[in-house]
């Protein structure tokens, strides 16, 4: 945890670029979507607790989680400057016990991915259904192999027949969309290590004889294409 605790002081300046106000918003629109009206939530790996303090500041009555208590205490101290007043608990996402359920459980930035191990995601996951009161809504965000090209300007693109076999590989597996993230991972290692090295690939296109190993993904270059290689 030594690591938290250099991170926890600079964090907010890390983060700066991340529009908090606009993710709570997006919260808010799904519950309208859904028809609930929470009284009670849990901020997931709170961090510095600022998606915490602006449910608080809508009325919610909040926990804010995390497993670093050097984040907390930052936490803590932006939320008497906001005059609010979340409870603050430390602990895992796999360890995770609260004395009374919640109606909202939220994870913001990504931070289910950080748990490794699928295991364990499982078990941060059985225990934040058991935190929720009947009726509750679990929201969260987990970063995808799009989004990650996306952020070093590269397009990702599966054809249709590339999808329809992924589909059939996870059917095969009897374990649901739980198989899809592993099934695209093991697909997806390599370009995701490969691409960002190349600063000339502007698109990326998956196909289903990549997928079969009998061919390459189709590269598109800044400004032409390429005919499909055969590997990455």
């Amino acid at each position: 945890m030594d690591a938290y605790h250099a991170l926890a002081a600079s964090y907010d300046r890390l983060t700066n670029d991340v529009d908090y106000e606009a993710t709570v918003a997006f919260y808010y629109e799904i519950l309208k979507r859904e028809g609930l009206q929470p009284r009670t939530a849990v901020d997931l790996a709170c961090g510095t607790g600022s998606v915490a303090l602006r449910l608080a500041q809508k009325g919610l009555q909040v926990t804010a989680v995390d497993m670093s208590w050097q984040m907390l205490m930052v936490a803590q101290q932006k939320a008497l400057e906001a005059d609010v007043y979340p409870q603050f608990v430390c602990q895992s996402l796999q360890q995770l016990h609260l004395p009374v359920g919640v109606d909202l459980a939220v994870c913001a930035l990504d931070s289910i991915d950080y748990i490794l191990d699928p295991k364990d995601c499982e078990t941060a996951i059985q225990r934040i259904y058991k935190a929720l009161n009947p009726g509750g809504c679990f929201i969260f965000d987990v970063n995808t192999p799009e989004k990650l090209m996306a952020m070093d300007e590269v397009m990702l693109e599966f054809e249709d027949e590339a999808l329809g076999l992924i589909a059939e590989k996870a059917l095969e597996k009897h374990t649901g969309a739980r198989a899809l993230r592993a099934i695209l991972e093991e697909y997806m290692l390599d370009i995701m290590y490969q691409v960002p090295k190349d600063s000339n690939i502007g698109k990326v296109t998956i196909t289903r004889e990549y997928l079969e190993n009998t061919g390459g993904p189709r590269i598109e270059l800044r400004g032409q294409i390429v005919p499909e290689l055969p590997g990455v």
